[in-house]
């Protein structure tokens, strides 16, 4: 299996939905530490392998005043702190080549963004790091397309990956999930991830900031389980009204909790009918 690649990730044999999971971006390390300590404190009671998840970089940004980060090297050593603390995998996004080979000295997965999917050189970069490759499916492209995709991975000598839906493109405002896209991807023998947030977000809104519409979280998570996707992806923070960035589609952190534990009662009753 893939994911028992990553150090110290933990419940890959209790039959539960693995989970990424932590603040959109790496806005402080008390900011990080208060997540990942929760999430763990979660994880740990319901038995759900977990990766922690924070971007060092928001490079994709629709105005020139949004946030991109409190600096690399600061937000890519609280990543590495997260990791060696708290002793469970992380990962971030990369946007180059460049980025892929600095950001492999800090992390566990490299989390390739949706718009940046077919983006070669970005691909091989990360493949080459050995690894895991974490691919977001682009939100123009279908599930059958991303196969090229993980041909570049592993045909660059790394059988480490796997793939994240975060919804497609309708109209100019929206996303949709097409829920049959995860047993397509799925049959490419990688795992499947259901992004729960990004998903939901509301892009291209006129004042330059992405909207999103949080209380369909648990709707989507709860389909994605139902038709056997293997983890989700949620991003979460203490307070989404006051983060930094994409806080209109996070999931309220005192929330993660009963969200997590209905969705591992449904993964349990599905897994008992097969």
């Amino acid at each position: 299996m893939i994911l028992d690649t990553l150090p110290n990730i933990k419940y890959l044999d209790s039959g539960q939905f693995f989970l990424i999971a932590g603040p959109c971006a790496v806005e402080s390390k008390d900011l990080c530490f208060e997540i990942a300590e929760r999430m763990i404190e979660i994880c740990e009671e319901l038995k759900i392998p977990f990766v922690f998840k924070g971007s060092y970089k928001k490079a994709n940004r629709s105005r020139l005043d949004s946030f991109t980060g409190i600096g690399d090297e600061k937000a890519l050593g609280i990543l590495k702190e997260v990791k060696e603390h708290f002793l469970v995998p992380v990962t971030t996004d990369v946007h180059s080549a460049e980025e892929a080979t600095r950001a492999a000295d800090f992390v566990d997965v490299l989390q390739i963004p949706a718009f940046l999917c077919r983006q070669t050189d970005l691909l091989v970069a990360a493949a080459k790091t050995q690894k895991l490759v974490s691919i977001k499916k682009g939100q123009f492209m279908n599930a059958e397309s991303m196969k090229h995709a993980v041909d570049k991975v592993k045909m660059s000598g790394n059988e480490k990956v796997c793939l994240i839906e975060r919804g497609t493109t309708f109209g100019y405002q929206d996303l949709v999930v097409d829920f049959r896209g995860i047993p397509i991807m799925q049959d490419l023998e990688v795992p499947v991830v259901l992004d729960c947030t990004h998903s939901l977000q509301e892009p291209n809104q006129s004042v330059g900031v992405t909207g999103g519409k949080p209380r369909f979280i648990e709707t989507i998570a709860k389909a994605g389980i139902a038709v056997g996707v293997d983890g989700l992806f949620i991003e979460t923070h203490p307070d989404p009204s006051i983060a930094k960035s994409d806080g209109a589609n996070m999931m309220a952190l005192d929330n993660m909790s009963q969200l997590l534990s209905r969705l591992t009662k449904i993964r349990k009753i599905i897994a008992n009918e097969e």
